[in-house]
């Protein structure tokens, strides 16, 4: 090589250096300001949270102004401009681009903290990706991100914000990359969401919460008993299809029959509050982490327990109120799990785990998420059951999900490029799609 091909390649590898140092040190800057705000929004979410529940245990009677908190809300995001926006907003952000309003963050915060407060069923991670999304697109514009970069500081925003509320970083950096578009793993984001979402889960430590954990003894692997668990997955798959069905009709059906938002969440809920009467129990109240617990770790709840709390989920947000369906999922599946597992031959806590994390995955069609979250939430001593349940569930799952802005790529069940939203209907038609780019 001449003296002056040498210069030439020598100019070319430091440009190349110095270009990959540009762009780690623009993401360590991203993930450090989306964990440090996420990571402080959502702490103070998640206290809030918990203090408004822990008050409505010592005044049970709270429950009674669920109505009047659903007029609040109501009023809330009017006054905000945010209304009818929510988690499906921010997923087509990171599709197509566009603004994320940062009014969604103190709307969804008090809406959601209002909801808990009075006994609405619902959880946190709606509010937490769509704070965190708003959050991280914030910070993306303030260090004037281009278009393609501020997609990645929305997902690194909703990965440090989930973080902040249940402390599985791995878990929340996966989810928030896979659960926009299935089978597109945006390896690009990979790394300024986990960097946050480690942040964020210092951050929280730090200020005294804990991480979501639980105790569960899972069996030494066995031909008998993986079979057994993929049975139970194969059922957990099909009820989060009804799970996530009964919400959309739920939603639907109320927007129809009470097209007035304040009459809608006035009515909800008194619906509510209805069927808490009739049940004589407030176990389907609130997100439901006791009973969540009791179910993982000391299988016992109630054989009905996962349908009742899929009627209060449907009605709570469908009338309007405010929180998300994860943890409902995580209700759901832990208690159908804890009432079959003895069925099928499993220990109950351990079926409980193994229902949680299949329903998850069918709700949210994030395998690889879902089993990262069981890994977290319960130890890594049952990876191979919550690997099969996930992938059992995934496939039978369908492509229905729990956000209609979800995209799924390719088939469940052959090689095939497809990419339909989430709840579009049966695609299974063997008519090849036409190509399209999932994020242009």
């Amino acid at each position: 090589m001449t003296l002056d091909g040498i210069k030439r390649d020598l100019r070319a590898r430091r440009d190349l250096t110095a270009l990959y140092a540009r762009a780690l040190g623009k993401w360590l800057l991203l993930a450090a300001a989306a964990g440090i705000s996420c990571g402080l929004v959502g702490t103070a979410f998640h206290m809030a949270v918990e203090y408004v529940t822990e008050l409505r245990g010592e005044y049970p009677r709270l429950l009674y102004g669920l109505p009047l908190a659903g007029l609040a809300i109501v009023g809330l995001y009017k006054l905000l401009g945010t209304e009818g926006q929510g988690t499906n907003d921010i997923f087509d952000q990171v599709h197509k681009g566009g603004s994320v309003s940062l009014l969604l963050v103190p709307a969804i915060f008090l809406g959601t903290v209002l909801t808990h407060l009075c006994g609405g069923s619902a959880g946190r991670e709606g509010a937490a990706l769509q704070m965190g999304g708003s959050l991280g697109y914030r910070v993306g514009r303030l260090f004037g991100f281009d278009e393609r970069d501020l997609r990645i500081a929305t997902t690194t925003g909703m990965a440090a914000f989930f973080t902040a509320l249940f402390g599985t970083p791995l878990a929340a950096a996966v989810f928030s990359i896979a659960v926009v578009s299935v089978d597109s793993f945006y390896h690009a984001a990979f790394f300024p969401a986990l960097i946050g979402a480690l942040e964020a889960y210092g951050i929280s430590r730090a200020l005294g919460v804990a991480p979501t954990a639980f105790a569960v003894a899972a069996p030494e692997p066995a031909a008998g008993l993986l079979v057994r668990a993929g049975i139970l997955a194969a059922l957990c798959g099909l009820l989060s299809v009804v799970f996530c069905g009964t919400i959309r009709l739920a939603e639907h059906q109320l927007h129809k029959r009470i097209p007035n938002p304040w009459l809608r969440a006035f009515a909800g809920g008194c619906a509510v509050i209805l069927l808490t009467w009739l049940c004589d129990s407030t176990d389907y109240n609130g997100a439901g982490m006791e009973v969540i617990a009791a179910a993982v770790e000391q299988g016992a709840v109630r054989p009905e327990a996962f349908l009742l709390k899929i009627l209060f989920t449907a009605v709570t947000l469908g009338a309007g109120f405010k929180g998300g369906e994860v943890v409902p999922s995580f209700f759901v599946g832990a208690a159908f799990g804890c009432a079959m597992g003895p069925v099928l031959g499993l220990p109950a806590g351990f079926a409980a785990a193994l229902g949680l994390a299949s329903v998850f995955c069918g709700a949210t069609n994030c395998p690889l998420a879902s089993i990262a979250l069981a890994i977290e939430l319960f130890g890594s001593g049952g990876l191979l059951y919550y690997a099969l349940a996930c992938c059992v569930s995934y496939v039978l799952s369908g492509y229905g999900g729990l956000y209609s802005s979800q995209t799924i790529l390719h088939s469940k069940l052959k090689g095939r490029y497809i990419n339909v939203h989430t709840n579009d209907g049966p695609v299974e038609t063997g008519v090849p799609a036409e190509p399209k780019e999932a994020l242009s």
